[in-house]
């Protein structure tokens, strides 16, 4: 059995490495803060002393094999429900996955301090907090290019395809998520939603449609940039 001040030590370096991530977390108004990853990683570390050293006695008894990794495999799949806790769906937008992500590595990072693995524990939160805070402006960049739109036309009856009008439009199959179309008179009304398109690719599609001699109005309905998580 470690000692009382090793048990102490390893908890102590779950909790700052966890602090560590959770402060990202909480600069960016998550719910998932510090106080989360910090109890999700000692929480984790102590899984993990329990699992290797609570056990030790029962070893000795005859008959009696354990596997002290159980527990500490229980922690990986157990703590998907916290991550999934923090996923939101806001509108097209799912939110939250890289937030769900650090808690799942804060978990592992506990683990690693509760095994005595001090210097793993330490790279992978460096590592973590690179990906975290230097990786985001490099997001941030692409996802301003990126985003999903909204549009509704009123044609000429029975003119257009959606195939029609994803290629006239210039679009991937996989960019036209989803074609609703209402017969008025003899015009129709198509409200068509755009994903992951940017900021010129739906400034051209509109152009192309309104220089089509069929097309009789388009309105942009939304435009919305995917955010961070």
């Amino acid at each position: 059995m470690i000692s009382p001040l090793e048990i102490l030590a390893r908890l102590g370096a779950a909790a700052l490495f966890g602090s560590l991530i959770g402060l990202e977390r909480e600069r960016l108004m998550w719910a998932a803060g510090v106080r989360t990853h910090m109890l999700v990683a000692v929480g984790a570390c102590l899984f993990m002393i329990v699992s290797a050293y609570g056990f030790e006695q029962a070893r000795t008894l005859d008959h009696v094999i354990l596997d002290p990794s159980r527990i500490a495999a229980q922690v990986v799949s157990g703590i998907g429900f916290l991550g999934a806790g923090s996923i939101l769906l806001r509108g097209q937008v799912i939110r939250g996955l890289t937030t769900a992500a650090s808690i799942w590595s804060v978990a592992a990072l506990g683990l690693a301090c509760g095994g005595g693995l001090y210097f793993a524990a330490a790279a992978t939160t460096a590592i973590i907090l690179v990906i975290l805070v230097g990786i985001k402006p490099l997001e941030e960049m692409y996802r301003v290019r990126v985003q999903s739109a909204s549009l509704l036309i009123t044609v000429r009856h029975d003119v257009f395809s959606s195939g029609g009008l994803r290629k006239l439009m210039g679009l991937r199959s996989t960019q036209l998520q989803r074609v609703t179309i209402e017969q008025h008179g003899e015009e129709d009304r198509i409200k068509l939603q755009l994903v992951r398109v940017s900021r010129s690719a739906v400034d051209t599609a509109i152009a192309a449609l309104r220089a089509h001699h069929d097309v009789r109005d388009v309105t942009l309905l939304s435009r919305e940039s995917y955010s961070g998580s």
